[in-house]
């Protein structure tokens, strides 16, 4: 089994700062990419921002400038600095990631992994 633990959501302010954390665990070799995304009541998930192994970054339209994504690869964590919030960013946030492992068959697969989600609203 391969876990995604996400922490940081909250209430904030216009104009506020957040940051999520999200420490993948379990068994796996290693991390591929990583990434976050949202979903605000009565919309589709968008993507936030994604990064891969080797700090390669991508971010949606709506969040350039404003969040920041980073990993610290040794703990197997990503995290999103979200900066100058505004309500539209209020969303259910969900980390992903790519756990690749070694499959039952012994083969090496990569398993596509969702957290739970953290909630962040931000108050006009």
């Amino acid at each position: 089994q391969v876990h995604l633990v996400e922490s940081g959501g909250g209430l904030v302010q216009t104009g506020g700062s957040l940051r999520l954390s999200c420490a993948a665990s379990g068994r796996f070799l290693r991390i591929n990419d990583m990434g976050w995304y949202r979903q605000a009541p009565g919309k589709q998930r968008e993507l936030v921002a994604t990064i891969t192994s080797s700090g390669r970054t991508n971010y949606g339209d709506s969040v350039k400038g404003r969040f920041t994504i980073s990993r610290d690869n040794a703990v197997n964590t990503v995290y999103l600095q979200m900066n100058s919030l505004k309500p539209d960013d209020t969303a259910v946030y969900r980390c992903n990631a790519g756990a690749r492992r070694w499959s039952g068959t012994g083969n090496l697969e990569v398993l596509e992994v969702w957290g739970q989600g953290t909630l962040v609203t931000v108050s006009s």
